[in-house]
């Protein structure tokens, strides 16, 4: 079951992230975190979770080739949310990036005469919607991640996606 592999999975995530939290000596700032870093990074944390969750589920149902380049089209969606909801600034050289980035994955997707036959195209929602949450990961995370050690960020985001695994397969 995907939902059971991407909880499995995280529980390895959290352990090293938290290690990481213990041996850099970050617990202590855990407590100088405000309201607003703890909501970030908790929305964080689920896009996060959603976008593993659709991932895997994409890869159970798709063909890797197929669905991996969506997925990292995040990177598409993320450059363009960066410059609405963040302020960034549109160049030429983003515009151009983004085009090859398109481009890109397009050819990566097309059709192959020797890739096995997916009947069902239900792996392509999943594959979307992992590449919208990852893209609102980054977007969230660099709100929530202001005046925030990385690795506390990190652990604090990956607690969040454990809960929210473990609840799924429960």
């Amino acid at each position: 079951d995907s939902h059971l592999a991407t909880a499995l999975r995280t529980i390895v995530i959290l352990l090293f992230s938290w290690l990481i939290v213990f041996i850099a000596g970050l617990l202590p700032d855990i407590h100088q975190l405000s309201f607003n870093t703890w909501i970030f990074l908790i929305l964080s944390g689920l896009a996060t979770g959603f976008s593993w969750l659709c991932y895997f589920k994409a890869l159970q149902l798709g063909n890797v080739n197929k669905v991996t380049p969506i997925d990292k089209s995040s990177t598409i969606l993320t450059m363009i949310f960066a410059m609405i909801f963040l302020g960034e600034q549109i160049t030429m050289i983003k515009i151009i990036s983004i085009l090859c980035i398109a481009i890109g994955t397009y050819m990566m997707i097309d059709k192959k005469e020797n890739v096995k036959k997916v009947k069902d195209n239900t792996w392509l929602i999943y594959a979307l919607g992992s590449a919208v949450f990852a893209s609102l990961t980054a977007i969230l995370g660099k709100v929530g991640m202001q005046g925030v050690e990385s690795n506390l960020g990190t652990a604090i985001r990956t607690a969040v996606v454990l809960v929210m695994a473990w609840v799924l397969v429960f």
